[in-house]
């Protein structure tokens, strides 16, 4: 009989147990939780922010891309983001910037809006595809094919320069082709995080034979639709700082119109080199990430 209350006291703290793992398990996801939207917003977050808009809204509009390659790595150098909330952060910044960017290239009739929205129905597409073989195909054999599709493409911008007279036309043949490239657009998206105006502008030139000012205004039409949809997806998961995307999108509008103006004074000789240093910019960064990601293994 003396031995039945020792029983029932070990049968209890079996019992406790479980619940104390269980307990300290919620508190670590609920800090975890809780650690994400626990930022300062201090007068240096507000100012970094706008900075970074600045910057970003000029090089989006000269160049017609998203400027998420300027927003993701001074997020993350200056406010200390990880990877996941700067990209997601970076996309939505993009739809107001990118929407200055279509009515500044609009203004000078420099937007094939249906090709644009081909590019994007297929861009959607493809950034699904992306994500999905994302865990499937090595990011280093990608990240360095990346970079080779990048020199060659700066190379070719010293060998083909446009005519600003040139008009993308649409056609049977053009829509699938547009389709095609869209398609290839959202997969590399999904799968290295690039903008898709560093692949849409130059094969707008090369491929279907356009000028520099509609392939840069197409591909800023092209970007709106694609970022709306990855935007949504990442408020879901949480993966977005609002707070930071409104004022960077806010300061980048200020901007970018400004960036779209320089464009059209340019000659497109002189637009070519300095789309070729930006280009040389990117697969710079693309092969330092590489090189870092083979030295960690």
């Amino acid at each position: 009989m003396a031995s039945l209350p020792l029983a029932v006291r070990a049968g209890r703290r079996r019992r406790r147990r479980p619940c104390r793992r269980g307990r300290h398990r919620d508190r670590r996801v609920s800090a975890a939780a809780a650690a994400t939207p626990a930022r300062r917003r201090d007068i240096r977050f507000v100012l970094a922010c706008i900075g970074v808009g600045l910057a970003a809204g000029l090089l989006s509009g000269l160049f017609g891309v998203g400027g998420g390659t300027v927003i993701v790595p001074m997020l993350v150098l200056l406010l200390r983001f990880d990877q996941r909330l700067a990209a997601g952060t970076s996309l939505a910044a993009i739809v107001p910037t990118a929407s200055v960017g279509v009515v500044s290239y609009a203004v000078h009739g420099s937007v094939a809006w249906i090709p644009a929205l081909i590019l994007a129905a297929g861009a959607v597409v493809g950034a699904q595809i992306g994500s999905w073989l994302l865990a499937r195909i090595p990011q280093n054999t990608l990240r360095w094919g990346f970079v080779g599709f990048l020199v060659i493409v700066i190379v070719m911008l010293f060998i083909v320069v446009p005519s600003r007279d040139a008009a993308l036309e649409l056609t049977v043949a053009s829509g699938i082709g547009l389709a095609v490239l869209g398609l290839f657009t959202g997969v590399m998206a999904g799968l290295l995080g690039v903008g898709g105006g560093v692949i849409v502008v130059p094969a707008l030139i090369f491929l279907f034979g356009t000028s520099d000012l509609i392939a840069k205004g197409t591909s800023l039409l092209m970007m709106i639709p694609t970022a709306i949809s990855g935007t949504v997806g990442n408020v879901k998961r949480r993966n977005v700082d609002l707070v930071a995307a409104a004022l960077v999108g806010v300061a980048a509008c200020t901007t970018t119109a400004l960036g779209a103006w320089i464009a059209t004074l340019l000659s497109p000789l002189v637009a070519n080199i300095l789309f070729a240093c930006f280009l040389t910019f990117i697969a710079a960064q693309m092969a330092v990430r590489a090189i870092r990601a083979r030295r960690a293994r």
